[in-house]
């Protein structure tokens, strides 16, 4: 037989309740650590990312819009807008079309996203936070 009233709802927690300070249990392990919160360190940026701020930012410097552009490319307007906001993760194809479309080649379009993910690096780098041989396991980019 239940002990709540009809039409009222019960509230089953699912997380391990700590043990009263009196009762000899191990609290210690579920207490959060007092003082400041550890800053999280920025996250790497995803290539897809990248990409898609090169797109964006050679069609805006071309004066030129999403419909232009995907349409020149062959792309749907909605996937283009989602690759350039780095939601989608394009192929080779699509990115192909799209730098043609904006008068440039794969390669370009590669060359300046990997020039963005330098940039990236070098200023964590500066900044302290990580070392290059770290962060790549053994593969450093060139400074």
């Amino acid at each position: 037989m239940s002990t709540h009233a009809p039409n009222e709802s019960r509230v089953i927690s699912v997380r391990p309740q700590a043990p009263s300070p009196g009762s000899g249990g191990s609290a210690g392990a579920l207490r959060r650590p007092v003082g400041r919160p550890q800053p999280r360190a920025p996250r790497e940026p995803l290539w897809r990312d990248l990409v898609g701020d090169v797109l964006r930012r050679e069609r805006l410097a071309q004066e030129r819009t999403l419909k232009d552009v995907s349409e020149a490319a062959r792309i749907s307007m909605p996937y283009l807008s989602e690759v350039e906001r780095g939601r989608k993760e394009a192929s080779s194809e699509v990115l192909a079309a799209a730098a043609q479309a904006l008068g440039l080649g794969l390669a370009d379009l590669l060359l300046l996203a990997g020039d963005e993910l330098a940039r990236h690096t070098r200023s964590r780098v500066a900044r302290g936070r990580t070392s290059p041989t770290a962060q790549y396991d053994g593969f450093c980019l060139a400074a």
